[in-house]
């Protein structure tokens, strides 16, 4: 699946999420989440590379975790990610298989996390991440056939900018 993503680091959390509830949109409640991030082992920053991420999620303390592969790789030039998201039942042999196609571990990252969905194929999420100061919100839209990446872009750009937010974060979270 193809997304465009716009991150960016919150000047006010509180503010943020009062400026969304102001028109009729709340979050979910918290949970949390914890990624473990594997790159090639020629990965650079700002390359094409994919990486794969093992999730483990937490919804409810009375409910069993849940555990997602993700493939991501982000396209550079054209500032679309390509994004495929499978859950998973034996955690520990998926991660055999990712260290024996030669992946290295390079990342932990774990998070707050709310979501909203906001139309069709739209999500914002509101993150505290361990280890990074402050909140950061992202927002990700699912990109049809034919889509413009550079209008979608803009468009989640510009819906940031509306909500009083501009402080626009390209980096991965554990490239932060």
């Amino acid at each position: 699946m193809k997304k465009a993503i716009v991150k960016c680091k919150l000047k006010n959390r509180d503010e943020f999420e009062q400026r969304l509830s102001d028109i009729d949109l709340d979050f979910s409640p918290i949970y949390w989440q914890h990624d473990r991030i594997y790159t090639p082992r020629n990965y650079k920053p700002n390359s094409n590379y994919p990486r794969l991420i093992m999730r483990t999620e937490m919804k409810a303390v009375d409910k069993p975790a849940k555990y997602y592969f993700i493939l991501k790789r982000h396209i550079e030039d054209s500032r679309v990610d390509l994004v495929e998201e499978t859950s998973v039942s034996d955690y520990e042999k998926l991660v055999n298989i990712i260290l024996q196609l030669g992946f290295k571990p390079t990342a932990e990252i774990s998070r707050r996390r709310q979501s909203l969905k906001m139309g069709e194929g739209n999500y914002i999420y509101l993150d505290k991440i361990d280890h990074l100061p402050g909140y950061y919100a992202k927002i990700e839209s699912n990109l049809a056939e034919g889509d413009s990446v550079t209008e979608a872009v803009l468009d989640l750009e510009k819906t940031f900018k509306t909500l009083g937010e501009s402080n626009f974060i390209e980096k991965p979270y554990f490239e932060t």
